[in-house]
């Protein structure tokens, strides 16, 4: 069985409390895109076993979500799922806020459902995905999506951004969210997320924000370059994703910028 689990960007992103549990509470839209991770699972001759190829991942196989996601089902259904080769090629960037990981886990979740033939509904796979991760739950689903709480919290929006073209910028650069955390302020959101589509896109700059631009843009200035060179090249909306340090300009059908940067950075169009 062969999926492609694709990333997210966030529209908005307000941070509005601190919890006691140490986690924050959020509000954002999250909008899955086109750029796709390879994941396959087949049935192992003799014990479970994964490969991992592509972009080079930290930490070892067995700490990625993928094997998480693995072992969580089996865990729920040891007589149901059986040993599987898993293979997972990484395209996604890592560590630039656009949920690749957590897209690569909540797959696997609907391949052992699928391809084991549990039935297990869309609800309770979302409940097996925050096991593994706050934005986990949301590639469950993967339409647009208004969340709240840790980001677990979902609602379905109709927002479609298919008559633009939407140009990610990706540094090679790794932003602690912890650090990008300990320097925000919480406080209520300023605008209503779930009527993003209510407005025109051209007007969204003047509306949301990412509260951790000011933060990660005070330490890597380059970052807000990226972002001022997609608007003064004609993006209608522009912004950082998540706590970075993907930055990713919404624009007309077929237009596109030429960013230039001190930072080594990969380019993607979707």
């Amino acid at each position: 069985m062969l999926r492609f689990p694709n990333c997210k960007i966030n529209l908005g992103l307000y941070i509005t409390n601190k919890r006691a549990d140490g986690y924050h509470d959020l509000e954002t839209v999250f909008y899955p895109l086109r750029l796709k991770d390879v994941l396959e699972i087949v049935p192992a001759k003799k014990d479970t076993s994964i490969l991992i190829t592509g972009k080079t991942m930290e930490g070892d196989d067995k700490s990625n979500l993928v094997w998480k996601a693995y072992e969580l089902m089996k865990k729920n259904f040891p007589e149901q799922v059986p040993a599987l080769d898993i293979y997972l090629h990484k395209i996604i960037p890592m560590g630039a806020g656009l949920g690749g990981g957590s897209a690569d886990g909540a797959f696997m979740l609907h391949m052992i459902n699928d391809f084991c033939k549990l039935q297990v509904s869309e609800e309770q796979l979302a409940i097996y995905a925050l096991q593994l991760g706050s934005d986990c739950p949301f590639f469950i689903y993967n339409t647009p999506q208004f969340a709240t709480g840790r980001g677990e919290k979902l609602e379905s929006i109709e927002l479609d951004l298919s008559n633009y073209s939407i140009q990610l910028i990706c540094p090679t650069l790794h932003i602690s969210t912890a650090k990008a955390f300990g320097k925000l302020t919480p406080k209520p959101a300023d605008f209503d997320l779930r009527n993003i589509a209510s407005f025109p896109v051209s007007e969204w700059r003047e509306r949301i924000r990412n509260d951790f631009e000011k933060a990660v843009f005070d330490e890597y200035p380059e970052l807000q370059n990226i972002k001022l060179q997609l608007y003064e090249q004609g993006a209608v909306y522009a912004s950082m994703s998540g706590s970075g340090s993907a930055i990713f300009g919404i624009f007309r059908k077929e237009d596109r910028a030429s960013i230039q940067s001190s930072l080594f950075f990969e380019e993607y169009y979707v």
